[in-house]
């Protein structure tokens, strides 16, 4: 939401299609909001104040996590350390979904990503 220029093409026209459903996890929330207070993200006070009314702005709609989608994140194979993106990856799976991401760490959890 502030530096659209790094996403991709394809992403951009998938984003923008109004047949697809874009969806914000809440752990995207979480995330941007305690890397903003850690101040890992610079330039997005406006969003990291309320990311919630951010998300409508865009037209997306939120995604709140589930008991079954933080059990399958705890229970997750794997290497990959990062709670925030563990979570992701377990919403995904648990709901079907297209992850946009340019992490190709997500591949090996059988993510169908988009890029």
């Amino acid at each position: 939401m502030t530096d659209s220029r790094r996403l991709s093409e394809t992403v951009h026209r998938a984003i923008a299609d109004e047949a697809n459903e874009v969806l914000i996890s809440a752990a995207s929330a979480w995330e941007i909001t305690t890397k903003h207070r850690l101040g890992k993200l610079p330039g997005a006070d406006l969003i990291a104040a309320d990311v919630a009314e951010a998300i409508a702005n865009q037209g997306f709609d939120e995604l709140a996590i589930t008991v079954d989608d933080a059990s399958r994140a705890g229970a997750l194979p794997g290497p990959h350390r990062d709670p925030f993106d563990r979570m992701l990856i377990a919403q995904a799976l648990t709901h079907n979904l297209v992850f946009i991401s340019n992490e190709s760490l997500f591949d090996r959890y059988g993510v169908r990503r988009l890029w």
